[in-house]
C-alpha cells in the first residue's frame, strides 16, 4: 500500500507560516484559502490552519533528555538531515535539542534536533545512514 502521511495543526499567521515552512525549511506550497495552506513536507502533506496551536509540555524522555509532547517531525537521510541543520542555524533557529548524534555505534543511530515552528509547534528531524535503519533493534 502505498501512503503519504497527512497532518493538520494550527498556527496564528499564514504569511509568518510561509516564510518558515517554505522559506526557512524549504517546503512546496500547495493548495491554499483564507484560512489555511498546505506544504509538501518530505513528500507528506501539512495542512496548516489559522487558530489556537496545540499545547506541549515537555513530558517525553528520549534518552534522559526532556523533549516536547506532542510534536511532530521527519526521518531523513543524513546528507539532507545536515543540510536542514545547516538551514536552521542560519536562520537563527532556537534549538530545545540542538543537532546531535544520538546512540552512536548502536543499532538506532540517529543524529536528530528539536526545534519549535514560530507558533510553538515542536519538531523532532532526524537523519539515518539509510532510511532501512530507521526501526533496526
Amino acid at each position: 500500500m502505498r501512503s503519504l502521511f497527512h497532518l493538520s495543526f494550527n498556527v496564528t499567521d499564514l504569511d509568518q507560516a510561509r516564510r518558515f515552512y517554505a522559506g526557512v525549511l524549504g517546503c512546496r506550497e500547495g493548495r491554499s484559502a483564507a484560512t489555511w495552506v498546505d506544504f509538501d513536507f518530505a513528500g507528506h502533506q501539512l495542512s496548516l490552519h489559522l487558530g489556537e496551536p496545540f499545547r506541549t509540555q515537555p513530558t517525553g524522555q528520549v534518552d534522559g533528555k526532556a523533549v516536547p509532547m506532542p510534536h511532530f517531525g521527519l526521518a531523513l537521510e543524513a546528507p539532507a538531515w545536515h543540510a536542514m541543520a545547516q538551514r536552521l542555524r542560519e536562520a537563527g533557529t532556537s534549538f530545545i535539542l540542538e543537532p546531535h548524534l544520538r546512540y552512536p555505534g548502536l543499532p538506532g543511530e540517529q543524529w536528530t534536533m528539536f526545534f519549535c515552528d514560530p507558533f510553538g509547534n515542536p519538531i523532532e528531524v532526524k537523519g539515518f545512514r539509510s532510511l532501512d535503519t530507521v526501526f533496526d533493534t
